[in-house]
């Protein structure tokens, strides 16, 4: 990676005591002048996930076939998402914040994956916006 860029573990696996599919969730955080180096780094060596957004400061990739399966999000610090390590902070520091994911992520097992992003996507943002709140 070029330097000005961060390798962060975000996803539940980096969560003590949250519920996971065991695959690995990593960040990379880079300034705004290094992320179309980076970008074009991060897409020599794994495939687009096409079931994201792509846009001037944020791309995420995705790796199947080994174990863990990882999907890696490239954002600009500071960009609109650029939220992925604040909300893994978020429910590092507070286990009943970790108790209601894990009961959202309970209540929409089987049922469709678009509700279940919806759902969790709502939760994120009450968790970041209420973290914003505090200052």
């Amino acid at each position: 990676m070029p330097a000005g860029c961060e390798v962060l573990h975000v996803g539940a696996t980096a969560i003590d005591g949250c519920l996971t599919k065991g695959d690995l969730d990593l960040v990379v955080r880079c300034e705004q002048p290094y992320f179309e180096q980076a970008d074009k780094i991060l897409a020599e060596r794994f495939d687009r996930n096409s079931g994201s957004v792509r846009t001037a400061t944020f791309s995420a990739f995705e790796h199947h076939g080994t174990a863990p399966e990882m999907g890696v999000q490239l954002t600009t610090k500071g960009g609109d998402l650029d939220v992925f390590h604040l909300f893994a902070s978020a429910l590092r520091s507070d286990p009943d914040l970790v108790t209601r994911y894990n009961e959202l992520k309970r209540s929409y097992e089987g049922r469709p994956m678009d509700d279940y992003r919806t759902a969790k996507g709502a939760f994120v943002s009450s968790v970041l916006n209420k973290g914003s709140k505090r200052g």
